[in-house]
């Protein structure tokens, strides 16, 4: 019954904010003309389409401000009134009050604010849509401070998520029931991948730990900085982390002023995702310009700071050496070997012809290469790749739905920065440099070194163990191979019966030959 309720409060709100009005109105028939008036009757539509849309999504809850969250970096796909508009769902969510996050704060740990912190401020300096981060002034426990920012869980998000969620899952239940393509598309196992990921968000002490990992992963790398996590100050509710300071992705025109190298910065963007995925297999996916600033001090300057690591994603290695491959073909022209790699991994049916996925693969991408990114929109490939599965039952996987939405954000950031930004350019070097490590000679030394362990402990073990094989009697089998060689005379007999008739049946013809050109002459 909640879901119900739910799903009449989410067409309610579409009514009232005019979203069908949005939809209807992008058609050209005059009908649905006429059906919008209709619908529109008696509301007042004021406000700006994209004000609305996204006050609409603000009211509707977390979920769907992450969906505006990741339309907002589509302006190829989006008019420039509407995606301006989203754009303030990245960090400017309606904040909620200052007082609710004290009480939390001191839930969590148990103390006044005041003794925790030696300054903190009221006023949120973000607000997103699981949670606001405050400033604030740290004494730790030598007695030094330390600038900080403070994460407070928004209070209630565990309820709205979780109806929102099962009404997701019903809807995916419909799709796979009532479409062709459900079972193929796996809509519910989607469903099941977003909820895995949102209810992680939830746990601030799960964030704190994505964090770290991500700060040892990138240390070496020089090209992003993640925040230091303070473990004494982190609750599933509340998380303290070192204060970065650094100015907005978005704010592109105080970057340039500042000096800052704008097209090396969306280089380096490419190259960290990259390094996250191929070599890690644990990257940052919420990387909407919200989550990312730039530094300009000067011992790090033009890095990146990378914010909120509610969702991470993880691939494993099966995974990274199969998108590896299929990443390294493309960007050779070698369609041939993608599709040989769709059929090796099980996407599509094995009766599938190769030279026929290979030729729709090639239709598909073949025109988008040697573009600058400002005339390639990978929602457009994808979409077109899409019709393609479709006609080879390509199966989706879920486990990749999260990647593919990062690739979005990175390839709407990439716009932002620098629209001539050639994508398959910047990535191919690092991806045939990862190929080269994975099957060269430094990854055997590093299989050996991780399983040196192992075989230090067996090695001693294989002389007895070769001892105690040799020392055992083949009594068990011998029943079986008295079976296996009376089988075999058998087989040996019925052949000689064979070869014997064959044989003599030649002969006689042969005789028969004889006797007839005897007569004859």
């Amino acid at each position: 019954m909640s879901r119900l309720y739910r799903g009449a409060f989410i067409v309610w709100i579409a009514l009232r904010y005019g979203l069908d009005e949005l939809v209807l109105n992008s058609f050209q028939k005059p009908w649905l003309h006429a059906l919008a008036r209709l619908v529109s009757t008696g509301r007042r539509l004021d406000a700006p389409r994209g004000q609305r849309l996204r006050e609409a999504l603000e009211r509707l809850g977390p979920i769907f401000v992450k969906f505006g969250q990741v339309l907002s970096t589509r302006r190829d796909l989006l008019p420039a009134d509407i995606a301006d508009e989203l754009a303030w769902l990245q960090d400017r969510v309606p904040p909620f009050e200052s007082q609710v996050a004290r009480k939390t704060i001191e839930r969590a740990f148990h103390r006044p604010v005041d003794q925790i912190f030696e300054q903190f401020d009221d006023v949120p300096v973000a607000s997103a849509s699981i949670a606001q981060v405050h400033f604030a002034t740290l004494r730790k426990a030598d007695g030094s401070l330390r600038e900080v920012a403070v994460k407070v869980l928004r209070p209630g998000m565990r309820d709205v998520i979780e109806k929102d969620l099962a009404l997701m899952a019903m809807m995916a239940g419909w799709v796979e029931s009532l479409s062709a393509d459900g079972k193929r598309l796996k809509p519910r196992e989607v469903v099941s991948e977003f909820d895995k990921y949102l209810h992680d968000e939830l746990d601030l002490v799960r964030e704190a730990a994505n964090a770290a990992q991500l700060r040892r992963n990138m240390s070496k790398l020089e090209l992003v900085m993640i925040p230091e996590m303070f473990w004494d100050y982190c609750h599933p509710e509340v998380m303290v982390m070192e204060r970065m300071k650094g100015v907005p992705i978005a704010q592109l025109d105080r970057l340039r002023a500042a000096g800052v190298d704008v097209p090396k910065l969306a280089r380096d963007g490419v190259t960290i995702f990259f390094t996250q995925v191929f070599r890690d297999g644990f990257f940052h996916a919420d990387m909407h310009p919200g989550n990312i600033q730039v530094s300009l001090e000067p011992a790090t300057f033009g890095r990146y700071i990378a914010l909120d690591f509610g969702i991470i994603g993880t691939l494993t290695e099966v995974d990274k050496e199969y998108l590896a491959q299929n990443f390294a073909a493309f960007f050779r022209r070698d369609y041939k070997r993608v599709a040989e790699l769709h059929l090796e991994s099980g996407w599509v049916p094995m009766g599938t012809r190769v030279d026929e996925l290979e030729a729709a693969i090639r239709t598909v991408c073949e025109p988008y290469f040697d573009r600058p990114l400002r005339e390639i929109s990978l929602g457009m490939v994808l979409m077109r790749l899409f019709q393609t599965s479709r006609r080879f039952h390509v199966e989706i996987q879920p486990q990749l739905v999260l990647l593919q939405k990062t690739l979005l954000n990175i390839e709407g950031l990439g716009r932002q920065l620098d629209p001539d930004l050639d994508l398959w350019a910047t990535a191919k070097p690092f991806l045939e440099k990862w190929m080269v490590d994975q099957l060269g000679p430094k990854k055997l030394l590093q299989q050996l070194r991780a399983e040196a362990p192992r075989l230090a402990k067996l090695l001693p073990q294989l002389p007895r163990l070769l001892h105690d094989y040799l020392e055992q009697r083949p009594a068990d089998h011998r029943r079986e191979v008295q079976e296996l060689l009376a089988a075999q005379k058998r087989t040996n007999r019925l052949l000689q019966t064979i070869i014997y008739s064959g044989i003599g049946f030649v002969l006689g013809l042969l005789a028969m030959q004889l006797l007839v050109r005897i007569r004859l002459f």
